[in-house]
């Protein structure tokens, strides 16, 4: 257990991932025409839209495989999700970290169901 609390203690915080995944995309030039903020929307739901073909394909959710050394499956694909919404925050300098935490507590405090059946 005290290999996983050191393990957790030097991980990035999640607006440092994101600073990084950023420098990534820009790095591999996928930053050279800055995507408008709908095209990063539908570049977030085609993700999804791949996660549900996985499923589809009868593929079980923690399911991975390679192909050509690529890694497929809805584990990845909703990674990509992830990885393009941080790529985001990392560009505009959103504090996601800040704000997942924000929702999250108010979340919490909602009624169950908010309220509804």
């Amino acid at each position: 257990m005290c290999g996983l609390k050191n393990e957790k203690k030097n991980r990035m915080r999640l607006n440092e991932f994101a600073e990084d995944v950023h420098q990534v995309a820009v790095d591999h030039g996928w930053w050279m025409d800055s995507p408008s903020f709908p095209e990063v929307i539908a570049l977030c739901h085609s993700e999804l839209s791949e996660a549900l073909e996985e499923y589809r394909k009868g593929r079980d959710p923690g399911e991975v495989y390679y192909e050509n050394h690529a890694p497929h499956g809805i584990p990845f694909e909703l990674a990509d999700v992830i990885l393009r919404i941080l790529d985001y925050c990392g560009h505009e300098g959103i504090d996601i970290e800040k704000y997942l935490e924000e929702k999250n507590e108010f979340n919490r405090k909602r009624p169950y169901r908010h309220g509804g059946r």
